[in-house]
């Protein structure tokens, strides 16, 4: 008997805060987390959805039945472990099959004390997250998933909401390290780490960027240190309304005129460094197939994201802030939230998903490009 035909015999129990429940089997570790439920929408790239940093304190929902088919591998992981609080799976493979493969998904998690359930019709789950909106759940497996179902609720109730929560230095590196230029150098960027994706900085260093990744701590004179030719801030968990420091620092650039690319939580900080609110989305957008219009362009690109909180801007005018004109530069042709922003008196934009395709599509590489172009324009 394996070790992942034994787990699959252990009965485990996911609670939402609303009170409905979904009993399968463990899957990855036996205990019991908590986290707010979110759902991912990708058919592919689970390894580098596990270990991205923005998933810190999230239970995440594969909507794809079939889960860990290629196991898990070396190259593609975006930090140093893996990120969820919980995993939610169908069907998950008995026997991974690729080349590339090291280890099984299930060991992985196990590995890294990741507690999951398995067996769930996970269908039934995204639709209720759709209507009743990203939640917080438990996941109990083992002697914990024959406890009192009402207390255990009480449990989940009293966990940690995502609204307020300030998580961007959880997850940030304690000490700066360099990403060299692949290649000739030709700029310096001092990358704000909220949460970064290791692929990140090998987009900007295939364009001949040396990128100095510093803690979310970091103040503008350690940034000045690295006599950036650009300031970028990255990926990240939590509520952009928490992260005072950040949004402080981020004016300080914006006032020096350093050019600027911030993306997903970059994002959201950069809107309230603008002046413009945010706020929480239902469920979130999480996948790697999202429509998003580049509205400098017209084009339609496919694009991934992982994001549950979005910047509340005119999605129709230019607006007036302290650092000039702004405009909604990218917009999400589903629901019409903002992806995208841009100053247009100042070298500064960012967009709300994830360009560095780790995993997801590759329509959005050029974004690289055009914070290259913004680095070029201010150093001639």
């Amino acid at each position: 008997m394996t070790a992942m035909t034994g787990r699959a015999t252990t009965p485990a129990v996911l609670v939402l805060e609303d009170g409905r429940t979904f009993r399968g089997s463990a899957y990855g570790a036996v205990g019991e987390t908590f986290g707010e439920a979110v759902f991912s929408t990708g058919m592919s790239g689970y390894q580098e959805t596990l270990t991205d940093p923005s998933y810190h304190r999230q239970v995440v929902v594969m909507t794809a039945p079939h889960v860990g088919n290629t196991g898990v591998n070396d190259e593609d992981p975006e930090s140093s472990r893996i990120q969820v609080s919980g995993y939610v799976v169908r069907d998950p493979a008995r026997v991974p099959s690729n080349h590339r493969s090291r280890r099984s998904l299930d060991d992985e998690l196990v590995r890294y004390g990741v507690v999951g359930i398995s067996g769930v019709d996970t269908r039934a789950l995204t639709r209720h997250l759709r209507e009743r909106g990203a939640m917080r759940v438990g996941i109990f497996s083992g002697d914990a998933a024959h406890a009192d179902e009402a207390a255990l609720l009480e449990r989940v109730r009293t966990s940690p909401e995502m609204a307020g929560a300030d998580l961007a230095e959880q997850v940030s590196t304690d000490a700066a390290y360099v990403v060299p230029a692949i290649g000739a150098k030709r700029f310096t960027v001092a990358a704000l780490d909220l949460g970064i994706k290791g692929m990140t900085p090998h987009r900007m260093a295939e364009r001949g960027i040396e990128v100095h990744v510093l803690p979310a701590t970091a103040t503008l004179e350690e940034v000045n240190a690295v006599a950036p030719d650009g300031v970028f801030f990255s990926n990240g968990p939590g509520d952009p309304a928490t992260a005072t420091h950040q949004i402080e620092l981020l004016r300080a650039v914006l006032d020096q005129g350093t050019p600027f690319f911030g993306i997903c939580f970059g994002n959201q900080l950069f809107g309230r460094a603008l002046g413009f609110g945010t706020y929480k989305l239902k469920y979130g957008h999480r996948g790697i197939n999202q429509p998003v219009q580049d509205r400098t362009t017209g084009k339609v690109e496919i694009t991934a994201h992982n994001h549950g909180f979005a910047v509340d801007a005119p999605l129709d005018a230019v607006s007036d802030t302290p650092y000039g004109r702004a405009e909604v530069s990218h917009v999400c042709l589903n629901d019409d939230v903002v992806e995208g922003l841009r100053l247009l008196d100042r070298p500064a934009f960012s967009v709300q998903y994830h360009p560095e395709a780790a995993a997801g599509p590759h329509d959005s590489a050029y974004l690289f490009d055009r914070f290259v172009t913004l680095m070029e324009t201010k150093s001639a």
